[in-house]
Parts: structure tokens; sequence; C-alpha cells
């Protein structure tokens, strides 16, 4: 549909995003095949007293236990003082440094963001995983890879480029979780100064924000993806557009068709401010 539109697609055809078909499976033989018919046992003579069967007792029904929610606690700690007036440099050196939560124990490095420092794009994504922990960049890999194809489809670039060709891209944590666990409120909590810091600085014309993590943290609301995208949002005065994390869409290319509206949204409303 998009070539039809005359706008490239943001992702191959007939990569391995696509979803395989299934694989049919033989009915196995029946077993009842294999069994010998049994013989007629011989008739007694003698009597005996009948058994009795013993009364069938019905089971109880095993009550379902109820969902205890995880209790969870993130290790805290000192934040940086003065973020809200730090200038980039100060920033990225406030991060790197940072030892706000338990998360620095277990990083290899803190991501602190990469694109133009004045990008009228933004996007915001979750948290760092395993490459992104060891090259310090956000969304690197194949999810990485699938964003630039998706921004380059609507012409922007996380290379070097003017303002309003390269975007800032940027997570709600800086360090990643253990094992690419969930991040923690209190996680969140604590780094989410840092995104607002660099929001202020970067002063960008839309946002982007992708995955749930994303979401509920700059929109505070618990709604599901599906029920936000599709209209536009304000976090201190900048306009935000919601759709799915690049990583969701590998596992689901059928919605990439959804992701390329919400790009399509975040382009109509960059125009209508410029």
């Amino acid at each position: 549909m998009l070539r039809e539109m005359g706008v490239p697609p943001f992702w191959p055809e007939g990569s391995a995003d696509a979803v395989e078909d299934a694989a049919t499976v033989a009915a196995a033989p029946s077993a009842a095949a294999d069994v010998p018919v049994a013989q007629p046992a011989p008739v007694l003579t003698a009597t005996a007293p009948e058994r009795v069967a013993a009364p069938v007792v019905p089971k109880r029904p095993v009550e379902a236990k109820p969902v205890v929610a995880s209790s969870a606690v993130a290790e805290l700690g000192a934040r940086p003082s003065g973020i809200e007036q730090m200038d980039w440099p100060a920033l990225r050196e406030a991060v790197a440094g940072c030892q706000a939560c338990g998360l620095c124990q277990s990083r290899r490095q803190t991501v602190f963001g990469v694109g133009h420092p004045q990008a009228d794009w933004m996007i915001v994504g979750e948290a760092p995983g395993e490459q992104e922990d060891k090259m310090g960049e956000p969304f690197v890999g194949r999810a990485g890879q699938l964003l630039d194809r998706m921004l380059l489809a609507v012409g922007l670039t996380r290379a070097e480029a003017p303002a309003d060709k390269q975007v800032f891209i940027a997570n709600v944590l800086k360090c990643r979780p253990p094992a690419n666990r969930n991040p923690l409120p209190q996680e969140v909590a604590q780094c989410e100064p840092y995104l607002l810091r660099q929001m202020a600085l970067v002063q960008p014309k839309v946002m982007v924000a992708m995955g749930r993590f994303a979401v509920q943290s700059l929109l505070k609301s618990t709604e599901p993806i599906g029920r936000l995208r599709g209209r536009v949002h304000h976090v201190q005065g900048i306009p935000v557009v919601v759709t799915y994390h690049p990583a969701y869409l590998l596992r689901n290319p059928a919605d990439k068709a959804l992701a390329w509206d919400d790009l399509c949204l975040a382009r109509e409303v960059l125009l209508q401010r410029t």
C-alpha cells in the first residue's frame, strides 16, 4: 500500500520479519488398533456375595489463588541536584555518573541519547537493551535498523543532518535493567528529570513516544497504546504522538501499518507548527 502512495516502505519485502506459515501436523495413528481384543471371562458356578461398588464422591473444585502483584522495590540513591538548570555537557556528565538507583551496579555504561541538540523531531524509547548497554547508543540492533527505515520513510535520519532532518533519540531509562526486565516505577521516577531536561534543551516541535513504558512515563497514563494512539497529546507544551516500539513491530509485523499512520500524524503536526 505504501508503494501505491509513492512512499517507500520502511521494511524490506520478504524480510525475516514476516510471519512464517505454521507447519501441518500429521495425525497420529489410533492406539486402539494395537490393543488385542479381550476374551470373555469364564462363567463361575459358585455363588459368592456380590461386591458393592463404593460411592463416587465428586471432587471439590479447586479455588483459584488470587494473583499477588510484584512487591519489588528499586534500590534508590541520591540524584544530582540542579538537573533542571544543566546545559548539555553538565547533563551528560551527570547521567554518566548517576547512582540514583540500583541499575548503576549492573550497567556497562549509561545511554544518554544521540542526535541533533535542536532537532525538530524527538524520539523517546523505553530502556536500553543488551546491545545499547554495550555501545552506549539507543535503538541499535534489529529494532534500531527498523527505526532507521521508519525514519527514512518520512525523510529523517539519525546521522549528521540539519535540525529539520536529524532526530534526537533518548530513552526513559538511561541504564539497562538486568536481563532486560521491565523498568520498575521507582527507577523511571529517578530517571525522569534527565529526560525532561533533554526535552527542555532540544525543544522539539513534535515528539514520538515508542513503547508502553515511554508512553506511561510521558503521559502519566496506564491506558494501552491502542487507545492512546491516533491522537495528539501534549507534555510541557510539546505535541506527543504515541506509537509501538520497533521491537514490538518485529514480533507483530501486521501492526507496522499502524506505526506508519502514527508517523504520518506526527509529520502533519510538524507541518502545522512550521
